[in-house]
């Protein structure tokens, strides 16, 4: 038995799981659209999706301590409100072992995505590993390289014995359905790993501030993502809730609606604080309607004067 056989077979009998591996055809047959938020398909994954999933970091109980409560009634609730994309990573503090409660029963309808910092084959393994256990589940539909900042990080992670090949080997053992890369800092290291490697999704920021930014992201990275069908995931689309001070867009329903008008977005993730805040924003999902230009150009306008303290994340590596 080769160590690739070995590894998988160890996986699949000590994770616990609520059903056997679901192809990615089977999971489009089973999912049955209980939201009535619109749906684009996500890039050239054949997988069509809600326009808004949840995120499993930021301001939200899913990556507190001591919060498995509260974290439990907001994944709860999002699966009762129709979402089934649900965005985490290794990182997030117990964010997986929260989703990894409450979203096996519901595991074949659903796209659960993570990420792993590392930049080396064999650390990404580990980080796999303990992914799928805490998720409780034997496969992700989506892993993506996390942070990804600087070029000689693109250099470790492309090498023979970089991350890039524990992605290849879980696609191949049917760990991992799609593999995809994310960044907040610079969009040229984004624009430069969808260069040299055929990621299915990008996550990058998408709001109104960055677009005032000296290096804005979606100019640099967007024509090599609609080049290669690149599924496009927007974060960081209310940057915190910072793009709502005094002086900048008045809510939820710009700053999303901002995001999701921006042509070759497919979907974006938000984070909740509470499930009542969740509700909202899956409000305003369902209620969204492709913005004018001018109404994108009046939205962009009102952060000119913010847009420094709201792209505060471009600092993270």
């Amino acid at each position: 038995m080769t160590e690739k056989q070995t590894r998988r077979n160890f996986l699949l009998t000590s994770v616990a799981v609520a059903g056997g591996i679901t192809a990615t055809n089977a999971w489009q047959q089973t999912a049955k659209p209980t939201a009535t938020m619109p749906e684009r398909m996500l890039g050239r994954t054949n997988i069509k999706l809600p326009i808004f999933g949840l995120g499993g970091a930021g301001q939200t109980p899913l990556s507190w301590n001591d919060k498995e409560r509260d974290a439990e009634a907001i994944i709860q609730k999002a699966l009762e409100l129709g979402i089934r994309y649900f965005d985490t990573a290794a990182s997030y503090g117990p964010s997986e072992d929260y989703l990894g409660k409450v979203l096996p029963p519901h595991r074949a309808k659903l796209f659960i995505a993570s990420k792993t910092d590392q930049r080396d084959r064999d650390g990404a393994w580990r980080e796999l590993e303990r992914s799928l256990k805490r998720l409780n589940t034997d496969y992700l539909n989506l892993w993506q390289l996390h942070h990804v900042s600087f070029t000689q990080e693109l250099d470790t992670i492309f090498s023979k014995s970089g991350a890039i090949q524990a992605v290849e080997e879980a696609i191949e053992q049917k760990l991992v359905r799609f593999a995809g890369i994310t960044g907040h800092h610079d969009p040229k290291i984004i624009a430069e790993g969808l260069r040299r490697y055929p990621f299915h999704t990008t996550l990058i920021p998408v709001n109104a501030a960055d677009k005032h930014h000296p290096r804005p992201f979606l100019p640099v990275v967007m024509p090599v993502a609609q080049e290669k069908n690149v599924g496009v995931i927007a974060m960081k689309v209310p940057a915190y809730g910072r793009l709502f001070k005094p002086g900048g867009l008045t809510g939820m329903q710009q700053a999303l609606g901002y995001a999701m008008s921006q042509p070759g977005v497919h979907c974006c993730v938000i984070a909740a604080e509470t499930t009542a805040q969740l509700e909202n924003n899956v409000k305003i999902a369902r209620a969204f309607r492709p913005l004018s230009e001018q109404e994108l150009t009046a939205i962009a306008q009102r952060t000119a004067n913010i847009w420094e303290d709201s792209t505060f994340f471009r600092a993270w590596t």
